[in-house]
């Protein structure tokens, strides 16, 4: 299995779709439901005839697709290239349309020194079995719940703020969404990283990063 850098990625022309933390994301505006039925009974037949299957999940007026190889962890391929290119596809066919810079993925990030210790509990008690975690995050193989990646400290003492939310946007919206935050009352407590990543905190200081698929290895 052959996985796809984010600059490969980039460089495949998918105007529909952004990688976020793991995987490819797209949201198409549906007109209705039946709308969005057809869609997916047509992306359904796509997918069991490439044998690869995303999520798709319909709300009121949009359809949620993410498309990930699920081998030994969670990666982008070639097969997740050519399906998107299928679905962007039929996505035109049906007259919907893309919003790219509107795809999110909430993500758990919990500082420890010790993941080997913490993860076991965090995936029984997250995904009801404590055998989810792969490499540094738990996912739930059902998408229930977001995924928790440990971020790796040092040994420290308590009381330190531990946990916080990963925000992964689109590259061109992350920008717009740190300014609103700001003027909401936040602050940027640090954007040397940035747009990899940019640390957030809200009038307590709680701390929040906002992350994009761009200078990334």
């Amino acid at each position: 299995m052959d996985t796809l850098s984010n600059e490969q990625i980039a460089q495949a022309g998918l105007d529909d779709w952004r990688k976020l933390a793991q995987a490819l994301h797209a949201r198409y505006r549906i007109a209705d439901f039946n709308a969005g039925a057809a869609f997916i009974a047509a992306v359904a037949q796509a997918a069991e005839a490439a044998n690869h299957h995303p999520d798709l999940k319909m709300t009121y007026g949009v359809i949620d697709v993410s498309l990930c190889t699920h081998e030994k962890g969670y990666w982008v391929t070639a097969k997740d290239i050519e399906l998107a290119r299928t679905i962007s596809e039929l996505a035109r066919q049906a007259g919907m349309t893309p919003e790219p810079s509107a795809v999110t993925q909430l993500e758990l990030a919990l500082d420890t020194a010790d993941e080997d210790a913490l993860g076991p509990f965090w995936s029984a008690l997250l995904t009801g079995s404590s055998k989810n975690k792969i490499f540094d995050s738990v996912f739930d193989p059902t998408g229930r719940v977001p995924s928790l990646w440990f971020q790796a400290t040092s040994p420290h003492d308590t009381p330190r703020q531990r946990w916080h939310f990963d925000l992964w946007l689109a590259p061109e919206s992350a920008a717009e969404r740190i300014s609103a935050a700001v003027a909401a009352g936040g602050t940027v407590v640090d954007d040397e990283a940035a747009p990899s990543f940019t640390v957030l905190a809200d009038p307590d200081g709680n701390r929040v990063c906002v992350c994009t698929s761009l200078d990334r290895d």
